[in-house]
């Protein structure tokens, strides 16, 4: 045997255990629909729509900002020509091209698809690095964005004729471009048998039977030459024939066949792409042999198979490289991110998650199997990237786990020597959670008293607010509607579960057809859903950053409307911030149409870092040209987020969302599309509990305030608990100021912002957050080199300081030769202050600054306040110069002149208080030429209006905040809207700038509502220290509390009236029983089913704009109802036949009439007027009007009448000493009923079956009867929110509830309970029952 043999012998066994394989098709980077990828067109000549980068990437040394895909295997940086321009010429092309396989490639007719997305995911970016690495080791390159486009099963263009068929070859290729602020790197990669063809053949080839090879390379395209000519630009070429296109799967640079690196940008210098290093060559491993020693020299029989073409040049690498195994395992590892599962499917199947095996791992960090992901889902992979990460060590050092596998279970252990700690991660946690360590990595978790992923974590139970932008186009009948960034607002009550949505400046038609779209608010309704037992909402698991698809189909007509929200995390008011984009088609409705829709249920699946939901909904249009149409639409949706796969997991599956209500409006006059919702969330299949068993907190039944988290127990009990930052009882809470307490967390040279529930820490001027996001540290401002150049620059704590060095003079930013010449007072007075604090400036203080010449320069400005200013030739201040910061600066070279009227009326109110404008006062603007400008607006309240040149408000210009501003340069014309300031809007500014514009707790400040008059209720500051006013801000006497429930106290002054107006006429009610109840500008009719109260047919009896009805009955003989108007202080009937009207019966001599009741008997009318203290009667039509009682009533409210008996009762809820009287009819044997152990006895009714009396009280909350004589008192209900009216019917009451804003029945037993909660939200008044017949 010779040594020759002998060493081939051993080679033949290397190769045996040894070899290298093409990277796998399902090792190429993440692609598809699941992944967020956007499918381009089919077609033979497509071009993708502009792709419009996040951040700019190089290629070569340029800069673009956009890219284009294209069918025939190339990305451009620019729009594409027309294909026969340049897929059948040579390389390169005349325009910048990427090309990882340039042919003539066709897609239509479902001839496989091309897929692209920019990303930043970290599993991404994280992969990208380490193949850089491999193939350029000594680079130093972390990608901070990358986009990936797949060509998946991809056809040759072919021209099929009778005698030829398809020769279905399909290619599967794949290019990825990662790229920084400096740097770009393109990776190219042909998985194996991902081509199948390697050229196409010319459209006009004329039957000549010719194939052009795939070009395959860059080329940064024609350059402008002088001015008028243009060169050809730099290219680097891959390909040159057929057997080299071949080479592309059967040869790699970076140690893996099929995967090719080049670098291709730089920012710096760029002359051409360079290619990797690190060559891999296909082989094949032969059949294992016996040790048999061969006679003659070995040759490979597949040697022919397998040689590589010698045309093929690459100059970098070298004959026998001996490759890197790269194992799949070791990929997925480069590929983990911080704190996120991977989201590639295992080798063995690609629909499971390869997972460690519990019972190898500590018990500690004993982890539950993760649920496989769905072979077919929808969107994209979370988008964000990690934020505040410190970088790599020098050295280049990349902390990863490792992964090894054990061949003998096939278990991947991990090794702790570099993996992620909460030493050194833990500011990607909330500041409001805790940082665990596990054994593969770290995990964040809020605190006790707080809800979220750990990333992002807010206050339990506190309401919660969001705000966004819509983008897109929508397409209404044929009619393409822009959305150019308009505001999107929610607000969401959590512990009930309600989201309000409100998008503004919605134009018409969309603003009608998105009435249906409520998937678009239902988001908000799912992130922050009531949580019923063993559930959790959607911010419990995503946090504040995820990306939701939804995709929504109308049927019959087949529109569909692409909805992508993506949430960016929580501004600084710790509010989350969400971007709508909207793209695609929706039915066309008839403007003034509504839109109802029913409660449904939707299903969510759960898998690591995915959320999947599919339902079918359907909808009623009801408009005056078709009257009520159904229409369905079925919704598709994905929900990708940041999973931490490192600790313990919810375990969640499925859970159930219930929308139980749902309201979609849109108000043309104010171009504003709202959406109401209701929503919780449990488990699947938990079943619906009987009424009498859900506790109130997950019914919503409960008084707790908004701010405060409902805290079940056992049964019917629960407890209101402010919400974490906030104190109180429960019912009612208040916001806890952490930074005034001392309970901030804001360490040196921070200050603490106060917010809603919680706080912020804000660093002081020239410092800024470290690493941990926390601590603030010093800017060294000395790095950026500010100074002139023969300065010397000094760093101190918040500060820098510049000083020009020996031999030269200046202020540091700009030094000149001295040539020997003396300071000048301008440099004397300079260095003064410097050297006064050891050379460095106070902080805080002014410097003057001087010129070359060491004069004092002709603008002084302060570093610190902003303020700038004209001075002299001795330094001194010219008059009227001064311009606060932000404002346009006076040009000092021109002469002075003396001060305007405006100067001196701004620089007046400056100078009173230091230079410094009061806060919160008006400070007057001035033009260039010291006029008033046009438009004046107060920078506190932030209302604006126009003046003239005398700086008087000009009248009808005023607009409050947030509305479109008046042009002060056109001719006003005074809109019957517009409104001059109101005596509480007046009042209430005065006191604002009495108070310096902070007031505290201790300071009232008048409350105004959104039409500027009083509120009916006042309180002073935060305090429950609170009274009932009039419509002229009078107090009411006897209405002054300072018990935790506010009094009961109604607005004098109607809503603004928004038209066109309906008819003041009646809509007829159902046949059968009904409830009336007053609703402010309505009378609503809530039909009974027996007891049950029939929602569905809820309708509106009458409209009644510019009323506020209060009390209201029922005459049963002739069905006709009677009600008092607050705000036309009158008392009013209307038949309940169609068509009838409202008529006035009594309308003098009325001040604030509230409850009135119906003597269907002796057909006499009683009500009481709370502000004279005054109980009235008359007869049905206004006649034989007169007093019953004028004498020690406060505050009466509530009136009703026992006909049978003729036995008259009322509530009197003077807080010092409510009671509940009564009398006969004719105003004899007045008596206290009650008075011990009441509040606010609001509601008041006659229980015919018991013959009791029965009332609901909104202080006691309790719900109590007592027979006529005063014995026989009974609590029935005691868990009551804020009852203000109620009746009996059956073995029901009925009460209106001023926290739910709806109607609540109970059941005399006390086992049932249900509501009735109107679309439109306001405060219920009256209710009374319309039986068919007289009972």
């Amino acid at each position: 045997m010779t040594w020759g043999k002998t060493t081939l012998f051993f080679l033949q066994l290397f190769w045996t255990v040894h070899h290298v394989t093409a990277v796998h098709r399902h090792d190429i980077y993440p692609y598809g629909m699941f992944y967020g990828d956007v499918t381009l067109q089919e077609g033979d000549d497509e071009t993708s729509e502009v792709i419009t980068l996040t951040k700019p990437m190089y290629f070569y040394e340029a800069s673009f900002n956009i890219l284009y895909v294209a069918t025939n295997g190339i990305i451009s940086t620019q729009d594409l020509p027309m294909e026969k321009q340049y897929v059948d010429d040579g390389f390169p092309t005349d325009f910048p091209v990427i090309a990882p396989f340039l042919a003539d490639i066709d897609t239509s007719k479902g001839k496989g698809s091309i897929f692209y997305r920019q990303t930043e995911s970290p599993t991404v970016l994280k992969r990208a690095e380490a193949d850089v690495r491999r193939g350029f080791p000594d680079a130093t390159f972390t990608p901070t964005h990358a986009f990936i486009a797949t060509w998946e099963n991809v056809s040759a263009y072919e021209e099929l004729t009778r005698s030829s068929g398809p020769s279905n070859r399909i290619n599967t290729f794949q290019v990825v471009l990662a790229y920084n602020e400096k740097d770009t790197y393109a990776l190219f990669l042909y998985p194996e048998d991902g081509l199948q063809f390697f050229g196409t053949r010319p459209k006009e080839s004329y039957n000549v039977e010719i194939e052009l090879p795939a070009r395959v390379g860059f080329t940064r395209g024609e350059l402008s030459y002088f001015f008028f000519s243009r060169t050809e630009g730099p290219y680097y070429s891959v390909t040159s024939n057929e057997q080299s296109v071949k080479n592309l799967y059967q040869k790699g640079n970076i140690g893996e066949p099929g995967v090719w690196l080049f670098h291709v940008g730089n920012r710096n210098s760029f002359q051409n792409v360079v290619p990797a290093q690190q060559e891999a060559v296909l082989t094949k491993a032969p059949p294992v042999l016996d040790a048999v020693f061969p006679d003659e020299d070995y040759t490979d029989p597949d040697e022919d198979e397998y040689s590589i073409d010698p045309d093929f040049q690459d100059p970098t690498t070298t004959e026998f490289l001996e490759p890197e195994d790269s194992s799949l395992l070791e990929r997925l590892n480069q590929e983990e991110p911080l704190g996120q599962s991977p989201l590639q499917p295992s080798v063995s199947d690609p629909g499971e998650f390869p997972h460690p095996d519990p019972r190898n791992l500590p018990p500690e960090d004993v982890t539950q199997p993760q649920r496989p992901l769905p072979k077919h889902a929808i969107l994209q992979v979370y988008p964000n990237r990690v934020k505040d990460v410190p970088p790599h060590p020098s050295g280049g050092q990349v902390f990863s786990v490792e992964e090894k596998v054990n061949f003998d279970s096939g278990v991947i252990h991990y090794s702790t020597d570099n993996k992620e700690t909460c030493e050194r991660f833990q500011q990607q946690c909330s500041q409001n959670a805790h940082c665990t360590d596990y054994s593969t990595g770290f995990c964040c978790h809020c605190n006790s008293g707080f809800y979220g992923n750990g990333r992002h974590c807010l206050p339990n139970g506190a309401p919660h607010r969001v705000n966004g932008k819509v983008r897109g186009t929508v397409l209404v009948g044929g009619t393409a509607v822009q959305l150019d960034s308009i505001d999107l607002h929610a607000y969401i009550v959590v512990g009930d579960g309600r989201a309000y949505t409100a998008i503004s400046e919605v134009p018409e038609p969309v603003g009608w057809a998105l009435m249906p779209v409520a998937p678009i608010g239902g988001l908000f309704g799912w992130l922050f859903a009531l949580e019923l037992p063993n559930s959790l909402n959607g911010f419990s698991i995503t946090g504040a950053e995820f990306t939701r698809r939804a995709d929504v189909t109308f049927y019959p007509g087949n529109q569909r409307l692409s909805i992508v929200q993506t949430a960016t995390g929580l501004d600084t008011q710790n509010y989350l911030n969400v971007d709508t984009h909207l793209q695609g088609s929706v039915p066309f409705i008839p403007p003034g149409a509504t839109v109802q829709m029913e409660p449904f249920k939707d299903t969510y699946q759960y898998y690591p870092s995915l959320i999947t939901s599919s339902s079918a909904r359907e909808f009623t249009v009801v408009s005056a040209e078709n009257g009520a149409e159904t229409f369905t639409f079925q919704v598709k949706q994905n929900i990708t987020y940041r999973d931490c796969s490192h600790g313990h997991r919810s375990g969640l599956e499925t859970q159930e969302l219930r929308m139980e209500r749902i309201f979609v409006m849109y108000v043309k006059e104010e171009r504003i599309l709202r959406y109401a919702i209701t929503n919780k969330i449990g488990p699947l299949g938990a079943g619906e509990p009987e009424p009498e068993n859900v506790n109130p907190c997950y019914s919503g039944n409960h008084d707790c305030d908004t701010t405060a988290q409902c805290v079940p127990g056992e049964g019917q009990l629960f407890l209101c608990q402010c919400a974490t930052g906030y104190s109180g009882d429960g019912r009612n809470c208040y916001d806890v100021d952490e930074c005034a307490e001392g309970l901030s967390s804001c360490g040196a040279h921070s200050h603490c912002v106060n917010l809603p529930g919680s706080h912020r820490c804000q660093c002081e001027s020239g410092f800024e957050f470290g690493f941990d996001g926390r601590t603030c540290q010093d800017v060294d401002e000395c790095r950026d080199q500010p100074c002139h150049a023969q300065a010397l620059c000094s760093n101190g704590p918040g500060s820098f300081q510049c000083q020009c060095q020996p031999g030269y003079h200046g202020d540091g930013f700009q030094c000149q030769p001295q040539n020997g010449r003396p300071k000048t007072q301008c440099e004397h007075h300079r260095d003064s202050l410097q050297s006064e604090n050891g050379g460095v400036p106070l902080v805080g203080g002014f410097i003057p600054q001087c010129d070359e010449e060491g004069q004092y320069r002709s603008q002084q400005c302060h570093g610190s306040t902003g303020h700038c200013w004209c001075v002299d030739s001795r330094g001194q201040e010219r008059a009227g110069t001064r311009t606060p910061p932000g404002t346009l600066r006076m040009n000092c070279d021109e002469p002075g002149r003396p001060k305007t009227h405006c100067e001196q009326h701004r620089d007046s109110l400056q100078s009173g208080n230091g230079g410094v404008p009061l806060v919160g006062g008006f400070i007057p603007q001035c033009d260039e030429e010291g006029q008033y400008r046009s438009q004046q607006c107060h920078g506190s309240t932030g209302h604006c209006w126009c003046v003239d040149s005398r700086g008087q408000e000009r009248a009808g210009t005023r607009t409050p905040p947030g509305t479109q501003r008046m042009n002060c340069d056109e001719p006003v014309i005074v809109a019957p809207t517009q409104r001059p300031e109101t005596v509480c809007e007046r009042w209430r500014a005065s006191l604002m700038q009495q108070y310096g514009g902070q007031p505290n707790s201790q300071h009232y400040l008048p409350q105004c509502d959104s039409s500027g008059e009083f509120s009916p209720v006042q309180c002073y500051g935060d305090s429950s220290y609170c009274w009932c006013v009039d419509r002229n801000g009078r107090e009411v006497a006897g209405t002054r509390s300072q018990d935790a429930v506010k009094p009961a106290c109604i607005p004098t002054v109607a809503p603004p009236t928004m038209r066109p107006l309906p008819r003041p006429d009646v809509t007829p009610p159902p046949a059968g029983t009904f409830l009336l109840y007053a609703q402010g500008q309505q009378i609503g009719v809530l039909p009974l089913n027996g007891t049950q109260m029939d929602k569905q047919r809820s309708s509106v009896l009458l409209a009644l704009h510019g009323s506020i009805v209060v009390g209201i009955d029922y005459d049963c003989r002739e069905r006709k109802v009677y009600w008092t108007d607050l705000a036309g202080r009158t008392i009013n009937r209307a038949s309940l036949e169609p068509g009838s009207e409202s008529e006035i019966i009594i309308n003098t001599a009325l001040t604030s009439p509230e409850g009135l009741a119906v003597d269907v008997a002796r057909r006499r009318l009683f009500w009481v007027d709370s502000t004279p203290d005054k109980i009235e009667t008359a007869n049905l039509d206004g006649s034989d009007r007169r007093v019953l009682f004028e004498k020690d009533l406060v505050n009466p409210r509530a009136i009703i009448v026992d006909s049978p008996t003729g036995t008259l009762y009322w509530t009197d809820w003077n807080r010092e000493a409510p009671k509940i009287e009564s009398s006969s009819v004719d105003g004899q044997n007045r008596r206290i009923l009650v008075q011990d152990g009441i509040g606010l006895p609001n509601a008041l009714a006659y229980d015919s079956t018991t013959r009791q009396v029965c009332w609901a009280d909104a202080g006691t909350k309790r719900l109590e009867c007592i027979s006529p004589n005063g014995t026989g008192r009974r609590v029935l209900q005691s868990n009551l929110n804020y009852p203000f009216s109620m009746v009996s019917f059956a073995n029901h009451y009925y009460y209106t509830d001023w926290r739910r804003d709806g109607v609540i029945a109970l059941s005399r037993d006390n086992q049932s309970t249900d509501e009735y909660l109107p679309d439109q939200r306001s405060h219920l008044y009256g209710i009374t029952v319309a039986p068919p017949h007289c009972l």
